[in-house]
This record gives C-alpha cells, sequence and structure tokens, in this order.
C-alpha cells in the first residue's frame, strides 16, 4: 500500500457470502482458471461502453481522451500481470459496493444450493457469474487502482486484498492519485502460474476467450532477440484482438466457437448457451440481432424486478445495458445484442418508453426467439426438454402477457399429463389433441398445489375409468396460464372440477339417464345434507364423475377455482367469496348409509364434507372437530358408545 499513507487507510472485511464464494471458486473453478483474463477484460469492456453512453450527454467525461481501449501488461520479475481500461471507473462508494459486495437479489438462495461437490458448485458458480472475484483464482493477492471519469485526480482509490494468512479475506481501501481516469487491476500471481507471465500465452488466452471485445485489447509488441534467445519488448503497442462487432460480421464468417465465447461476454456465463440466432434485418426497420439461449437458468430468473439480458447498440456504439423494453418479460432469460440502424444516438430510457422503432425492435426479436424456440422444439427434443426445465414456468407466463403470440407460446408448452402419469412435463397440446378419443371436443385438466395431488384428485375418476386423458397442472403459475388459454386449435380447455361434467359424446344414453333417476330417487337425501351443511355449500347434487370416492367438492362454472383461490389468499390477496358444491356418490357406502342415518346424520354429513375438502387440496378450518366427529363416528359405528 505504499501509493497512499496507511493512516489514510480503511479496513474492512469480506461479507461472508463473498468469502464463501472466494473460497469456492479457487477451489471448483481452478480447472477452468484461464477465465480470469476473460471475465477482467469483459468488465473492462463494460466500463468503456459506460463511459462512452454516459458521455452522449456529458463530452468533459472523456477528458480530452476518447481512444478507448484495455491493455494487458506482465512484470515476470515482480510475478504481476495487470489488466487495465480507460474507462467509466469508480468511485469510492462503487469500489466498496462493487468489490466487497455481492449486491444482488437471491444470493441467500444461492449460497444455499451449494454443496461442496465440486462439480456440482463450478455449475453453480457459472450461473451467478464470477466476475472480478475470478481474480483470485491465479492471484493470492489483487490491487486495484481506479478513478472515475470526471472526478479531480485526488479522487482516486486503491483497493487491495490477499486471500492468505490470517487476514485473508480482509481488505484495505485508501485515497490514491491518479491522473488518468479509468480502473488498474494487478493479480499478484500465486506459485505454480508462471506460465501466465508469457506474452505468448497472455496473447493466446485474449485470441481464445476475447477476441470479440469491440475495444481494442493492446500488449507492448514484442520480438526475438538472437543474444538473449527470448521474446523481448519493443516500444510499440500492437493490438491482440480483432477489435470488431461480432453480430456485424457475416454469419458464414463466424464460428461455432467464436458465438460461445462472445456468449459468455455478453451473457456474464461460465456455461455455453444451448442455442443462438443471429440476423440481420432490412426494410423499414434496419436492425441486426444476435440473441443467445442459456444453457441454465441464472439464479435470479424469479427477480421480475431484475433489469436482464439484451445490450442495445446504435450503428455498434453502445447505448444501456439490460435494454429491458426490447424483450417482454416472460423472455427475461435470453441474453444476447440488438444493433439499431435507425435509434438516434442519444437515445434515453424515456425515449425508448414512447419509441415506435423500439415497440418494432421487441416485435421482431420476441418473434426470432419464439421461431428458434419452435425449432428447437421440432429439431432437437433432447435440448428442448433442457430449456423447458429451465425456463418453462418463465414462458408460461407469456400466454397472459403476449396476446398476440398466445397461440405460438401455447404450442411451445409442456404438461404431465394421466396418459404417462409421471412429473415429467412432456405431453404438448397437439399431443393430446391427437389422442382424443372419438368425440371428445374439450382438453381436460386438473389443478392442484403439488403433482400427486392433481393425480390422485378424485375429479378424475370418470376420466381414467373411461381412458380420457386430463392434463395434470401443479404449478402455481398453471392457474394465471389457464386463466388466458381458454382454447387451443378450435378446442376448449375445460377444468374437471367445475361446473357439471358433460362428456358430450363419451357419455352413453343410458348412464344419462341412470343420473337423472338417482337425483331423483336421492332428491330428499341432498335437500337433508344441503340443510344440515348450510352456507358451507352452494348446492348439493348427485355425480357421475366418481367411481371410488364417496363425495367431491366442486366449483360451479362462473365462480373462482379453489386452487386459485388458496393461491391467491396464500398470496395475501382477497379472493371473491364463493361456496362449493357438493357432489355425492350415491353408489359408495358411506353415501348409503348416510341415505338410512338418523341419529349422527349431521355428523357423518360434515366428515363427507372435509373429506370432500381435504381430497381436493384444502384445509380444514376447525380440524379439532373433525377429528372429534371422525372418532365418534368410529366408536359408534363400533357399538362401544
Amino acid at each position: 500500500m505504499s501509493d497512499a499513507p496507511s493512516a489514510q487507510a480503511e479496513k474492512m472485511n469480506f461479507q461472508a457470502e463473498v468469502k464463501q464464494l472466494l473460497h469456492l471458486m479457487i477451489h471448483s473453478l481452478y480447472s477452468n482458471r484461464e477465465i480470469f483474463l476473460r471475465e477482467l477484460i469483459s468488465n473492462a469492456s463494460d466500463a468503456c461502453d459506460k463511459l462512452r453512453f454516459e458521455a452522449l450527454d456529458k463530452a468533459e467525461l472523456f477528458e480530452g481522451d476518447g481512444d478507448l481501449k484495455i491493455r494487458i501488461r506482465f512484470d515476470a520479475e515482480a510475478k504481476t500481470v495487470t489488466v487495465s481500461d480507460n474507462g467509466i471507473g469508480m468511485s469510492r462508494d462503487e469500489v466498496v459496493t462493487n468489490l466487497g459486495t455481492i449486491a444482488k437479489s437471491g444470493t441467500k438462495e444461492f449460497f444455499g444450493q451449494l454443496t461442496g461437490d465440486q462439480k456440482k458448485d463450478a455449475h453453480l458458480i457459472g450461473q451467478f457469474g464470477v466476475g472480478f472475484y475470478s481474480a483470485f483464482i491465479v492471484a493470492d493477492r489483487v490491487t486495484v487502482r481506479t478513478r472515475r471519469a470526471g472526478l479531480a485526480s485526488t479522487d482516486g482509490v486503491m483497493w487491495e486484498c490477499a486471500m492468505t494468512g490470517d487476514t485473508a479475506g480482509e481488505y484495505q481501501v485508501a485515497p490514491l492519485d491518479k491522473a488518468d481516469r479509468g480502473t488498474e487491476i494487478t493479480l499478484h500471481l500465486r506459485d505454480g502460474q508462471e506460465d501466465l507471465l508469457s506474452g505468448w500465452k497472455l496473447r493466446e488466452l485474449v485470441r481464445k476467450y476475447s477476441d470479440h471485445i469491440v475495444q481494442p485489447i493492446v500488449m507492448t509488441k514484442e520480438k526475438w532477440d538472437e543474444e538473449k534467445g527470448k521474446q523481448v519488448p519493443t516500444d510499440e503497442d500492437e493490438t491482440v484482438n480483432q477489435a470488431n462487432a461480432l453480430w456485424a460480421r457475416p454469419r458464414n464468417e463466424i464460428t461455432d466457437d467464436e458465438y460461445k465465447a462472445f456468449y459468455k461476454h455478453v451473457g456474464h456465463d461460465f456455461q455455453e448457451p444451448l442455442a443462438w440466432t443471429h440476423a440481420k434485418v432490412e426494410g423499414r426497420h434496419e436492425y441486426t440481432q444476435l440473441l443467445y439461449i442459456p444453457g441454465n437458468a441464472p439464479f435470479d430468473l424469479w427477480d421480475r424486478n431484475a433489469r436482464h439480458g439484451i445490450k442495445l447498440y446504435v450503428r455498434r456504439v453502445f447505448i444501456m445495458d439490460d435494454a429491458e423494453k426490447l424483450m417482454p418479460m416472460y423472455l427475461r432469460f435470453v441474453r444476447g445484442v440488438v444493433d439499431s440502424a435507425d435509434l438516434p444516438l442519444n437515445v434515453s430510457r424515456e425515449i425508448l418508453q414512447e419509441s415506435k422503432d423500439i415497440d418494432a425492435l421487441r416485435a421482431g426479436c420476441t418473434k426470432k426467439v419464439l421461431g428458434l424456440l419452435e425449432d428447437l422444439a421440432k429439431n432437437d427434443a433432447e435440448k428442448y426438454t433442457t430449456f423447458w426445465k429451465a425456463f418453462g414456468k418463465v414462458l408460461k407466463e407469456g400466454v397472459g402477457e403476449d396476446s398476440a403470440n398466445r397461440e405460438k407460446i401455447a404450442g411451445l408448452l409442456r404438461f404431465a399429463s394421466t396418459q404417462a402419469d409421471t412429473p415429467e412435463e412432456t405431453v404438448t397440446l397437439a399431443d393430446y389433441i391427437g389422442r382424443m378419443k372419438e368425440g371428445q371436443e374439450k382438453i381436460y385438466y386438473v389443478t392442484a398445489e403439488t403433482f400427486n395431488a392433481a393425480k390422485n384428485s378424485p375429479h378424475l375418476e370418470v376420466f381414467r375409468k373411461k381412458g380420457i386423458e386430463v392434463l395434470l397442472l401443479s404449478d402455481r403459475v398453471d392457474e394465471w396460464v389457464i386463466g388466458y388459454l381458454t382454447e387451443f386449435d378450435g378446442k376448449a380447455l375445460q377444468s374437471v372440477a367445475k361446473g357439471g361434467v358433460d362428456l358430450g359424446a363419451l357419455e352413453d344414453e343410458a348412464e344419462k339417464q341412470e343420473v337423472e333417476k338417482l337425483a331423483d330417487e336421492y332428491k330428499d337425501l341432498l335437500e337433508r345434507v344441503k340443510t344440515s351443511l348450510g352456507e358451507r355449500v352452494k348446492d348439493v347434487r348427485v355425480t357421475h364423475r366418481l367411481t371410488d370416492s364417496p363425495a367431491c367438492l366442486v366449483a360451479d362454472e362462473h365462480d373462482m377455482g379453489m386452487n386459485l383461490a388458496r393461491i391467491l389468499k396464500a398470496a395475501g390477496q382477497e379472493a371473491p367469496s364463493s361456496q362449493p358444491i357438493l357432489e355425492l356418490n350415491p353408489t359408495h357406502p358411506a353415501v348409503q348409509r348416510l341415505n338410512t342415518e338418523t341419529e349422527h346424520f349431521d355428523d357423518w354429513a360434515a366428515v363427507l364434507f372435509d373429506q370432500a375438502l381435504l381430497a381436493e387440496g384444502g384445509t380444514l378450518d376447525d380440524p379439532a372437530t373433525f377429528v372429534k366427529r371422525t372418532n365418534a363416528l368410529m366408536l359408534a359405528l363400533s357399538g362401544t358408545q
């Protein structure tokens, strides 16, 4: 810390989460240690992009130097590698926030998934994003010198942390006099990392991982010295990377490895992408899009307030990161770049709200991503299964959010059903329609809080008896989906737990007449049960949807389903008040016993209602009374009471 008086240095400690991440990173990611350079260069590139954007309104931030670049140098004697940029830089507060904490939602959940298994943890850390902390994979001490553009030279900041000894995880922040803006990161390499102290090795890593970076990455040019028998530095600089916009190049000139490397930069991801689409759109609106589907869900996928994924450029000039207006929320997992030829360079978030050009870009990007997913679903089932497991629940949100593409999104959905009776979501709506029985006019489904509750729902009994397939919906978002998806390919979706069961041509005349006969025969019983239960039920009627259970609860045709009402209540929202309909199975011994019961009629009626409520997935308002009633009836039946 010789650059600043030690009296002015302030010692701090990493958050516990950062210490844990650093420890796991050093051990879990060591086999991929080369990524440290990619991550540091990527951050430097972002810093240059941010300066260019802020300077659109404040040209003085360039401080007379608009030639943005990234520099790499090494010192073999001091065993250091330094990555520097003349981008936006950081203030003291930004240094503490960006380097000392992990200021991202979902951190706690992320660390809860870590297992100590290096392979699994490396996979998880990749979802989290390694960034600056990857420096500690190869360095036991890291020194950062930085100054934010626009601040005085005396407002520079030095940050230093060593990950060895008793003070591991402790870092110091001190003032620094820094004439030039930007950030310089010096890595003091661990023992065994000496191969990185080579111009040839560093150039190889830049070309392997960062060739696509838009800013020039410069190093001191070297030449062979015959006398010394080695490469020696010259007074010249050379640009190591191609330093052009990868998305602006023709597709046939870009290799898959280059696409994958660019994704890791733009997506800040450790893993390779699942798929991508690259297209140049010409016509009324001219733009280029390079969009990626990640292979794994990021840890903050469910944070709808987090800004996600798309970088916006105008004529190859970076404008803003996470341009959320370019992609609907249900596609927030998409990463990539959109480069417009039509938008003004001084575009702001406010302009984005109003711009018709942005609406056209958004519609074009959405169409392209959905087309990519359709292609995966049709031609690469294994990849689509991977996608669905990671992002299926998010894609389902689109049914309600994007009416223009609802049918297309519906075709991409996958469900569990009684056809396989497993939790695996593999059934498409088109598959279901293709397997419909002759005369079947509707797509039947049941919703519940868990798969087993859906699979074992008493509402399915008659459907299983007749071999009619029913979709088993147990995701919370499914209630949202079916609220908007009322039909598919001309076939209406029908809940098996709402209204009367009308099987149409699937039910013969004799069955209908039998139900009518039983309803008339048990008319008095139905009235007695309805009177006994009072306001707990809207109606009591004979059912033909049950074959094994004595009773079930259903919602009236236009009332809110009971599962949705429970979800709203759990979320703290008021659900419209409505009573269920109790349906009794007249062929069941318990109902036949009830028909002749006199002494304990009210208790039997209440127990049947409570059992039906539990089977439907509900909770009892008074469990203790239910237990007392059940025990009393059991004792009465055994003759001990």
